[in-house]
């Protein structure tokens, strides 16, 4: 009978050990992939905010270039609303600001200075508070310092990426 009772206690232990197993197992295979989708999560919403700030970048360099238009069109001498000038150049500036903060609001933050920089420029030349000087020669630091900005913030990995690959192992 002591035997019958050991055999049954082993294999109780067995069955319990085996089932112990398996559910450490599962649980190791549950949390790894749990962190795969995590990951693929993190970086499909990196490329989705990549995506948006390049679309708000080409949106804001399509008002730049419409403003430098406007500038380069613009009637000397000064006077009234000749052949509707002003009114055309209005909402081309209001464009160009809301493009302005779009640009602010979703990007890298090393991109406020340049962009604004360069809003102010754009804005001095449409309304001529540039004294002799030529439009593009107004313009061409302004111009270089953001595009330089752009292309570094967009090179940039993104640093949430960074910070979370130093502070997790995966």
């Amino acid at each position: 009978m002591a035997a019958d009772l050991w055999t049954s206690a082993v294999s109780l232990a067995g069955v319990a050990l085996g089932g112990g197993l398996t559910a450490l197992a599962q649980r190791a295979t549950q949390r790894s992939a749990e962190r795969v989708e995590h990951r693929r999560q993190a970086v499909a919403t990196t490329e989705s905010r990549r995506a948006e700030q390049i679309e708000v970048l080409k949106e804001f360099v399509a008002c730049t270039l419409a403003a430098e238009r406007a500038a380069y069109s613009r009637p000397d001498p000064w006077g009234d609303d000749e052949d509707g000038w002003m009114t055309r150049t209005g909402p081309v500036m209001t464009a160009l600001w809301t493009a302005s903060g779009n640009v602010t609001l979703l990007c890298d933050e090393a991109l406020r200075e340049p962009v604004t920089t360069y809003g102010h420029a754009l804005n001095a030349a449409v309304w001529r508070d540039i004294g002799g000087i030529e439009v593009n020669e107004h313009l061409e630091a302004a111009k270089t310092a953001f595009m330089d900005a752009a292309r570094t913030s967009l090179a940039a990995p993104d640093p949430a990426t960074r910070t979370r690959g130093r502070l997790q192992n995966p």
